[in-house]
């Protein structure tokens, strides 16, 4: 395995700021490390964790990854060299267990930010963790947590967003890419970087527990905000209305009457 760490000078501008003096951490891809192959880039980051020598805002790019992790036990393929296979670590020993939806929120946002440089229209935040644009998905984001006991100790918050890749699985029949939106190439290393920038300008908010700033932020960009949906829950299809997320991560939707709606207890039925 060959990989190459590389340090990069800070921008004062998206250090923490003054109003949060207990809280003095790296900034995120401050110490970039890029890995020609590994099996999962969150698998490596979490065994960096396990012994202990971790260190806050680390990233981790892979050109090529033979095991990636999807969300609910599902697998992440990507070509190889042609998309972001990142994985950040943060040290979260100051963010409260029942406030770690706000980690999804944070990383969906930041992705948000940094492909609304690239295209004008069109992208959403599929709850939880997916980004799509129109009715197609580009991005997916895996956070795992450490716990000791009650509280949060670290994530490992892996991001795959489709870049240069224009073939896709045939089970994968709504994904799309950068390349294929925009018509142009580009170079998935660098522009992981400038994700690593797009990560830590929003960490401001979560540092500062700007949850309603998150939240609402979050739910402005809501795939199929206001609009009627299939889900199942179990072996049951329904429709319903997307109406928001809340603070702790519940999908709120209204068939009738309004309820809410925890993670993995539906699935999406999309068209």
């Amino acid at each position: 395995m060959v990989f190459i760490t590389a340090n990069f000078a800070k921008n004062n501008n998206l250090l923490p700021t003054s109003n949060t003096p207990n809280i003095s951490l790296p900034t995120i891809g401050n110490t970039f490390i890029e890995l020609a192959e590994i099996d999962s880039t969150n698998t490596y980051a979490m065994k960096q964790i396990q012994a202990k020598v971790a260190e806050h805002g680390t990233a981790y790019f892979a050109h090529n990854q033979t095991n990636g992790k999807g969300t609910r036990g599902k697998s992440w393929h990507s070509e190889t060299g042609n998309n972001i296979i990142l994985s950040v670590i943060l040290d979260i020993n100051w963010l409260s267990v029942r406030n770690q939806f706000l980690l999804s929120a944070w990383a969906a946002l930041s992705v948000f930010d940094f492909l609304s440089k690239y295209v004008q229209n069109g992208i959403k935040i599929k709850w939880t963790n997916d980004i799509y644009i129109d009715n197609s998905k580009i991005a997916g984001i895996l956070i795992e947590n450490k716990v000791k006991g009650n509280k949060l100790q670290w994530a490992v918050v892996g991001i795959g967003i489709n870049i240069n890749q224009i073939n896709f699985d045939s089970t994968l029949s709504k994904a799309t890419s950068l390349a294929l939106v925009t018509n142009k190439k580009y170079d998935a290393l660098l522009l992981s970087k400038e994700l690593c920038f797009c990560l830590e300008k929003r960490f401001q908010s979560l540092i500062n527990k700007d949850a309603n700033g998150l939240i609402n932020d979050y739910n402005k960009n809501l795939f199929k905000l206001n609009e009627v949906v299939k889900l199942k829950k179990d072996n049951l299809l329904f429709n319903c209305t997307i109406k928001k997320v809340t603070k702790t991560g519940f999908l709120v939707v209204n068939n009738g009457i309004e309820q809410q709606l925890a993670f993995g207890e539906v699935e999406w039925i999309l068209s």
